[in-house]
């Protein structure tokens, strides 16, 4: 038999059980390499909330359109939508230098702080925040509208799971922070399906409604049906001046449509090698994917007279499904499909809040604007404090808004043109400082889209601001000035910390060491400390107890002097105010007034495993040594003594041998 004795292993805490149990075993740090995704995989991932954006754009423009110029509105759809369609043309090619340059997480973020600097980079940072908790609601309400108009369109007026709306839109959210703690990698498997899904559903919906259009055999949808949104007349909408004013609300509402198009540049370190080429490959396919079902769905809706409904179902979305497939089974089986396959994107496209906010903000927390915390990889090598972040705050502005998809998007589209703005100015100035083959065409694309973002932040600004804009606009300068007020004290802390004395500062230098030992009863853990006190070889070595009960101040002092093997004399404090750390304070004030002698106070601190043990334990070891730090001369050590193991042992101990 081997003398050696068995390593001590730790038991598990039920906290961390919990975790194995629910997330799984940890990963360990060298998997990160392998914890990446492929083109195919990255596409489902990171494309799911732009592409998904098709189900609600053309939608959103709608809305503004139809009250006020009517069935007009069906014709006007189009040119704003070939508007928009320059801008994601725009962007697209902004964004594809991005990811070609950028190859680290952060997108405008990082290309705002290294062209324009860490405090305007914040006001990148900050919108991108924003976009990423805004686009998680906006996402699961869309979601959840989807399986509404299917009840709608199937039922008829049955709305017996209306009131579930913001209960189901709450559910998804635990259930994408919990699929995103368990993994990237098993998120990437999980939410590529839907994309894909959608994808096919929407492209067979236009390819069918192309055929019946051709055919002529297309039906057109109630207009005046109840629950409408109410028709306008467009000769009054246009006789009283609102022409522009609507259209460029209407412009700014269908540029929800583009939001989510930023989240490959904030993920690319997701990719695997070559990144930045594998980025720009899945941007252009998602940027042609999107542009073709944004053009067709508004093309539908121009033929179709799909109209918005004042409760947000059925959809412009489902309507058209309805339409195109028409009734019968095949009819329902093909409303079935597209519904599905729409809530499954929608939902998932909320997940791309959950890859790209935590990446972003663990790479703002190492610049030193955000708290420390976001930086650290979790159980299975996912940030997990930012997706439990972004969940928290995702279902406070869900409970607030009551899962409102109009309500919502007031407050979506700001925070990625802004963005979009930041992205654009940096690569200007990127490369203007160089001279590179095409710097021309470069700078005059990203300027160009830098303007046209900046423009479109300015009409959804001033258009929706009545509507909830004007949450964002406050929000914005707060939350520049919280983060660069956190980069400030880190700032400071590392400056006092770094300010190490050289060789011939005047530093203290102690001729006396005396340890006092804080007694307030003579137990193993007392014992303990007293023993400690000696190994640290002191001039003086006092056991002091301060005095709030004179009764146990006198017990105490006769256990102590019948204890065998205490050598140490008990000195006794009064303290008739019972402010112990007031009395504490001013015994180590006098010991060490003379300048030259140190004090080293020993704290023992007894810890109990159990939750009664802890609830019937009153600790002060941490209040004392927070009122000790600032005097000079003075170290509080605190000694932990486990109660629970001691009593387990001597239980053990105290067994028959039969036993």
């Amino acid at each position: 038999m081997s003398d050696t004795a068995a390593p001590i292993q730790p038991p598990d805490r039920p906290g961390y059980r919990l975790k194995r149990l629910l997330l799984g075993p940890p990963l360990v740090t060298e998997r990160i390499r392998r914890e990446k995704l492929g083109n195919p995989a990255a596409l489902g991932v990171l494309a799911s909330d732009c592409i998904s954006s098709t189900a609600y754009g053309s939608e959103e423009m709608l809305r503004v359109l139809v009250p006020v110029i009517g069935v007009a509105a069906f014709t006007l759809i189009l040119p704003v939508t070939g508007a928009i369609l320059l801008v994601l043309l725009l962007v697209t090619l902004c964004y594809s230098d991005v990811v070609m340059i950028y190859t680290r997480a952060g997108g405008s973020y990082v290309v705002a702080r290294e062209n324009f600097g860490p405090d305007i980079a914040q006001i990148a940072s900050v919108a991108l925040l924003v976009d990423y908790i805004v686009t998680v609601a906006v996402q699961v309400s869309a979601g959840t509208n989807a399986i509404i108009s299917f009840a709608h369109l199937v039922a008829g007026t049955w709305t017996g799971i209306d009131h579930l709306q913001l209960p189901i839109s709450a559910l998804v959210i635990l259930i994408l922070a919990y699929g995103n703690l368990r993994g990237l990698r098993e998120a990437g498997r999980v939410f590529m399906v839907p994309a894909y899904l959608f994808i096919f559903a929407v492209g067979l919906m236009l390819v069918v409604g192309v055929v019946r259009g051709l055919t002529g055999r297309l039906p057109h949808a109630d207009v005046h049906a109840a629950g409408a949104v109410p028709l306008g007349t467009a000769g009054s909408g246009w006789l009283y001046g609102a022409s522009l004013f609507i259209v460029l609300r209407s412009f700014a509402n269908g540029g929800s449509s583009l939001t989510g198009l930023e989240a490959i540049s904030n993920s690319v370190s997701v990719f695997r090698d070559p990144k930045g080429h594998n980025a720009r490959r899945t941007l252009i396919t998602m940027s042609c994917i999107l542009g073709t079902l944004v053009l067709g769905v508004s093309a539908l809706a121009h033929f179709t007279h799909a109209i918005p409904y004042r409760d947000g179902t059925p959809t412009v979305l489902a309507q058209e499904a309805h339409l195109v497939f028409g009734g019968g089974v095949v009819g329902a089986l093909g409303l079935a499909f597209v519904q599905l396959a729409t809530a499954l994107i929608l939902y998932t496209g909320a997940n791309t809040p959950f890859t790209g906010f935590p990446f972003l903000a663990s790479f703002v927390a190492e610049d030193r604007f955000l708290p420390r915390q976001l930086t650290r990889r979790g159980h299975r090598l996912s940030f997990s404090n930012g997706i439990i972040s972004l969940a928290v705050v995702a279902l406070a502005l869900l409970v607030v808004t009551e899962a409102n998809v109009d309500r919502l998007v007031a407050l979506y589209a700001i925070g990625v043109f802004t963005a979009f703005t930041m992205a654009g100015a940096g690569l200007t100035a990127y490369h203007l400082r160089r001279r590179e083959p095409g710097r021309i065409w470069r700078v005059a694309v990203n300027l160009t889209t830098a303007i046209v973002s900046a423009t479109v932040v300015l009409i959804f600004g001033i258009t929706k601001f009545t509507e909830g804009a004007w949450l964002v606009v406050v929000v914005f300068p707060l939350g520049v000035w919280a983060l660069i007020r956190i980069n400030r004290e880190y700032r400071a802390e590392a400056a006092a910390l770094e300010a190490v004395p050289r060789p011939g500062d005047d530093v203290p230098r102690w001729r006396r060491h005396v340890v006092f030992v804080m007694a307030d009863s003579i137990d193993l853990a007392t014992v303990k400390a007293l023993r400690y006190a000696h190994e640290l070889r002191p001039d003086e070595v006092r056991a002091v107890h301060f005095m709030v009960d004179e009764t146990h101040a006198r017990r105490l002092m006769a256990r102590w002097e019948a204890t065998a093997g205490v050598t140490v004399p008990l000195e006794v404090v009064e303290c008739p105010d019972r402010r112990l750390r007031h009395a504490v304070m001013e015994l180590a004030a006098r010991t060490t007034e003379d300048g030259h002698t140190a004090l080293t106070l020993l704290v023992p601190r007894r810890t109990y495993a159990s939750p009664l043990g802890k609830l019937l334990h009153r600790g002060t070891a941490e209040s004392l040594a927070k009122a000790l730090e600032r005097l000079p001369g003075v170290a509080v050590t605190i000694l932990p003594f486990a109660v629970s193991l001691a009593a387990r042992e001597r239980g053990a101990g105290e067994r028959p041998e039969s036993e």
